[in-house]
């Protein structure tokens, strides 16, 4: 790891479940070499992980706003935190 790494933790809400977006979430940090998680949450949302660098990682949150073909997303909470180290991607259940 280097010092550059940033880590974002987001939470995406609108028509976000059963659309295939935590799956296009994994393949899209994945395609950025992006690590961390993502996961539906109990109230409707999703939410997700993002460390890498800088660059990567906002693209990831720049992602977030459109989802899937099939999302239509409302919100994007972004909050940035220090990197905990993550690893590859997955989804969370």
């Amino acid at each position: 790891m280097t010092d550059n790494r940033v880590r974002a933790h987001v939470f995406v809400s609108g028509t976000v479940q059963g659309v295939y977006y935590r799956a296009s979430t994994r393949d899209a940090a994945r395609d950025r070499d992006v690590d961390g998680w993502v996961r539906n949450l109990d109230d409707g949302r999703v939410e997700a992980v993002f460390e890498g660098l800088e660059a990567d990682v906002e693209a990831m949150v720049e992602w977030c706003h459109t989802g899937s073909p099939t999302a239509s997303v409302e919100d994007v909470h972004v909050e940035f935190e220090e990197p905990a180290g993550e690893s590859g991607f997955h989804v969370r259940w």
